[in-house]
């Protein structure tokens, strides 16, 4: 399982990393496009922009870099879009693991290969997911235990919304479901944040959701977040149990924010890029709007991060399977 201590044992490896000798011989760009698969204002939007705004005036950027969102399909249209772009590291794609570690066992016709369409350039930030609850569910569910019981007795609005078909929320919750023999209707969005609406306006009785997407709402007290994921609690939810801490330890996980080039960049590009998104997230205001998202700043070198992307797809392998969801389900 990725955990943060995984990736902060190499601190000085992504420092030499940056300072690759290679990378003095390439050309900063006057600006760099950062696109990923989600709506403006979530998570992987936040990510994204906080480090574009910091990336010029390196050896990489001359100017901040330019976000695209181009939400849908999970994220894999923004990985499709990435893959045609030229490989010459003025397009980078920023995406969360699952579609790169998950999606190789849902999608039998995946337009894209992880592992040979791109470059792993560096981690962005790691994450949390939040099971939370609406005004649909009584204010007397305070647990995830709770919640199950909840459901069991009301299986017409037993259902939970997610960012999309096939992510890491989406099967969280159903491992919840199968494990504990209740069952839970999932709804598959594009994106979070409307899942995180429809749930506020009741018509959503839940949502699986990166913690940093309902964090807002839950302490405005529009929504309850009954657990995260993590194999500790966050700095962000500290009065909320984990699922691990409330009986589910099989539910932990941290997923990280990755950013890719399209395979064939130049490896002095894709150093002078690791180096520049490695120091943005090193600054303090970086840092600090990323906690509001929920989000942990988190750098690595490329090879920390093609690892993990490895150790994923094998550890979500058989998970997919017991769950049996495939693209035509």
């Amino acid at each position: 399982m990725t955990t943060r201590r995984h990736f902060m044992q190499s601190a000085a490896s992504i420092a030499a990393f940056g300072a690759f000798p290679l990378a003095a011989f390439a050309q900063a760009f006057d600006a760099v496009k950062i696109i990923n698969g989600f709506p403006a204002g979530g998570t992987a939007d936040s990510t994204s922009r906080r480090v574009a705004e910091k990336i010029g005036g390196t050896p990489y950027a001359k100017n901040a870099g330019v976000v695209e969102n181009k939400p849908g399909a999970g994220g894999r249209i923004a990985c499709e879009v990435v893959k045609a772009a030229p490989p010459d590291g003025a397009t980078l794609l920023l995406t969360p693991y699952s579609c790169m570690s998950i999606y190789p066992h849902i999608y039998s016709k995946l337009a894209y290969d992880p592992f040979k369409d791109f470059v792993p350039v560096s981690m962005g930030a790691l994450m949390t997911h939040a099971l939370a609850v609406g005004p649909l569910v009584p204010a007397t569910v305070k647990t995830v235990k709770d919640y199950l019981a909840w459901a069991k007795a009301n299986p017409k609005d037993a259902n939970y919304g997610s960012p999309a078909a096939g992510s890491t929320p989406h099967f969280l919750v159903a491992l919840l479901s199968i494990n504990n023999g209740v069952e839970l209707k999932h709804v598959p969005y594009r994106g979070s944040l409307p899942a995180v609406a429809d749930m506020i306006g009741g018509t959503l009785a839940s949502t699986s959701t990166p913690t940093g997407d309902a964090l807002a709402n839950h302490k405005a007290g529009k929504v309850r977040i009954l657990a995260t994921s993590g194999a500790k609690r966050t700095p962000f939810t500290p009065d909320v149990a984990t699922y691990a801490e409330q009986g589910f330890p099989e539910l932990t996980t941290e997923e990280w924010f990755g950013f890719y080039a399209p395979a064939k960049t130049p490896a002095n590009v894709v150093a002078n890029a690791n180096a520049a998104i490695n120091a943005a997230l090193k600054d303090k205001s970086v840092i600090d709007s990323l906690g509001v998202m929920g989000l942990v700043a988190q750098g690595s070198t490329p090879a920390e991060m093609e690892k993990s992307q490895k150790d994923e797809h094998t550890r979500w392998g058989p998970l997919v399977k017991k769950i049996g969801f495939t693209a035509d389900s």
